[in-house]
């Protein structure tokens, strides 16, 4: 039967959910102590615990030698000769006990032994602690609410407490001592005071756990949980994905009349959730991700750095944005991408710089403007203004800003560049008339031969010329007939007119007649 003392080891264990042996590996220790405090002796202590009869029993042990020059500490160390004495079965290399009194220790030493005692059982109780919960990192468990220390909240978990930061907080929560809820195992501390464990209201798992109690499809495999995204107390994101076509995934997470999702909001004290399809398209999957707001368009800027652009409206940007970018963050880490939004109008000014910085990326050197002298220049190279188009973008105050440079000089500054800049506006005008001239002239076409005086008149017809007399028209009727008698010109007379014209030489009054009578009767053919 055990003694009474192995008996308390015994009960001590179990309460403490330690191994026996340890407490009794304790109290040996502590015997040790308190009778080396007591004999003041630096031999080598030991202590063995009596189960059945409860003794203690306290010795030292020495090192058997063969002579006495093998002997280097006489406190560790002993002849063969004199082990005899001790125990004459004992051989070389042996060892020897000395058995110490433990009836006089006193007071002192038992106090010290039992510091020793508690000492080795909190040690232990610690190691079992943190051996039993590192392995349940991340596992649900239900914890009471048993005080509050600071911004801390201290739970009862099984036997040991745990204890819940600030920052693990959901910031719509607040705790009563007593309530029981349903926390997450966070990470397990091995500390001063012994290992703690920390526990979290506020991780993305507790979310998971509650959906995967709440929806049996989950719970089966039908439906899965890819993707998680949390701001505790403000919205979660849930991506979700069904591995039968039949089963509609978003539809299972929401529940009928959204019973299910209802129950796991008021479990997170009235946070938001957002159930979203999953899709392998990121560009799809972003635009689902912003919802509620509309995406006019998503385009991928670099696939390797995992970089979109999200285009909306511009109604729609403070919806895609969220309150202090709670929509596009939680997006982004949904997604696992980095998400850059826009409205149309800020891709639109975006567009027009970089056209603008495409057309207009000269940069003219400084000493092209005249009227700049080389002192001014050096001052402004100083100040780092190297082209005429950074000196056009300064202000009058940038200018006078410049070490040397005053209003006067500022003026006759603004003067020299505007007359550059008009000069080449000039130039440019100058240069547009000069191409339009050109291909005006080389669009221009000489006059055909053909359109040359014909060499013979053409002969007027009869009854043109009755015509004219019986309307009353004489003059013409006259002309039309001097065209008729007028003799056929001879071939050498036109070639001798070609070649030597007289501009200034009157013509013949009948060659004038006939010409007018030639312009009149050609439109009446």
């Amino acid at each position: 039967m055990a003694s009474l003392l192995y008996q308390t080891i015994e009960g001590l264990s179990r309460e403490k959910g330690i191994d026996p042996q340890i407490v009794v590996n304790a109290v040996e220790d502590a015997i040790v102590v308190a009778t080396r405090k007591y004999y003041k002796s630096q031999e080598n202590l030991r202590a063995e615990l009596d189960k059945e009869s409860g003794a203690i029993k306290a010795f030292a042990v020495k090192t058997v030698v063969e002579t006495p020059e093998q002997i280097e500490d006489p406190n560790l160390q002993i002849t063969l000769e004199d082990a005899k004495k001790v125990d004459p079965a004992v051989e070389a290399g042996g060892e020897v006990r000395f058995y110490k009194p433990t009836e006089v220790l006193g007071r002192i030493a038992a106090q010290l032994a039992k510091q020793v005692i508690f000492q080795k059982v909190r040690e232990a109780e610690r190691d079992t602690v943190y051996n039993e919960y590192i392995g349940r990192v991340g596992e649900i468990v239900t914890a009471t609410v048993k005080r509050t220390e600071g911004p801390d909240v201290i739970f009862e978990v099984g036997k040991t407490e745990a204890r819940m930061p600030r920052k693990e907080q959901s910031r719509l929560e607040s705790f009563a001592v007593g309530e029981r809820l349903k926390a997450v195992i966070t990470r397990v501390e091995k500390g001063s005071k012994g290992p703690q464990v920390v526990v979290s209201r506020a991780a993305p798992e507790l979310v998971q756990h509650l959906f995967q109690t709440e929806v049996p499809e989950i719970y089966d495999g039908t439906v899965v949980i890819r993707a998680i995204a949390r701001e505790a107390g403000e919205r979660t994101k849930i991506a979700v994905m069904s591995k039968d076509k039949d089963v509609d995934s978003v539809g299972a997470c929401v529940g009928m009349k959204g019973m299910r999702v209802q129950s796991i909001i008021r479990e997170l004290r009235g946070e938001k959730i957002d159930i979203i399809e999953w899709h392998d398209d990121a560009v799809t999957f972003a635009e689902k991700a912003l919802q509620p707001a509309k995406v006019s368009r998503v385009s991928v800027i670099d696939a390797g750095e995992k970089h979109l652009e999200v285009i909306v409206d511009d109604s729609q940007l403070s919806l895609a944005i969220g309150k202090k970018g709670q929509n596009v963050r939680l997006a982004a880490k949904l997604l696992g991408w980095k998400i850059d939004i826009k409205s149309e109008e800020e891709k639109r000014q975006e567009v027009e710089q970089q056209m603008q910085a495409l057309v207009g990326s000269s940069n003219t050197p400084l000493d092209k403007v005249e009227g700049l002298g080389e002192g001014l220049l050096e001052k402004l190279t100083e100040a780092g203004v190297t082209t005429v188009e950074a000196l056009a973008d300064m202000t009058p105050e940038q200018l006078e800003a410049i070490p040397g440079i005053g209003p006067k000089t500022v003026e006759k500054i603004s003067l020299a560049v505007n007359n550059y800049f008009s000069s080449l506006e000039a130039g440019e005008v100058s240069a547009e008339s000069a191409e339009e001239a050109t291909g005006e002239i080389a669009t221009e076409e000489p006059a055909p031969e053909a359109e040359a005086a014909p060499l013979g008149e053409p002969e007027a017809d009869t009854a043109e010329v009755a015509e004219a007399e019986a309307t009353g028209q004489a003059l013409e009727a006259d002309a039309l007939k001097g065209v008729e008698n007028a003799p056929p010109a001879d071939e050498a007379e036109v070639h001798a007119a070609e070649r030597s014209p007289q501009p200034d030489a009157p013509l013949p009054e009948s060659t004038a007649q006939a010409g007018e009578s030639q312009e009149e009767s050609e439109p009446e053919k």
